[in-house]
């Protein structure tokens, strides 16, 4: 009778079976989405964020993504030393691109007020 339970077990495939197989990680893989980061920038502000999603974020061009992950598995940088690069790239991405849209937003508001004045000048003529 056990032994029965026992083949009935081995040929019904069991839901979790099935992923866990189809979707086996690299313990390197692994770690990099079990170890979270607390950002401080962009849209990950204020959340815990996996060094995996940071890797795979918009803001890591892809060939950047390569380099860390071969250094990684090739045991050159170490999980936490991936973990500051990311979380660096990613705040200094960050800071880059509002510094960019404070410059395009005060770049606007000169053209609207010479535009103004360019208006004003037309109608006291």
């Amino acid at each position: 009778l056990i032994a029965v339970k026992t083949s009935n077990k081995d040929t019904v495939p069991v839901a979790g079976e099935k992923d866990a197989v189809s979707s086996k990680e690299e313990p390197w893989e692994t770690a990099l989405k079990n170890t979270v980061v607390d950002m401080e920038a962009g849209e990950f502000q204020g959340h815990k964020v996996s060094v995996w999603d940071l890797l795979h974020s918009k803001y890591i061009p892809e060939e950047n993504r390569k380099e860390l992950l071969e250094l990684y598995q090739a045991g050159e940088l170490t999980l936490e030393q991936v973990k500051t690069v990311v979380s660096t790239i990613v705040t200094k991405a960050e800071e880059a691109r509002a510094a960019q849209s404070a410059h395009e937003s005060s770049s606007r508001a000169e053209t609207t007020v010479t535009e103004a004045e360019h208006t004003h000048h037309l109608q006291e003529d």
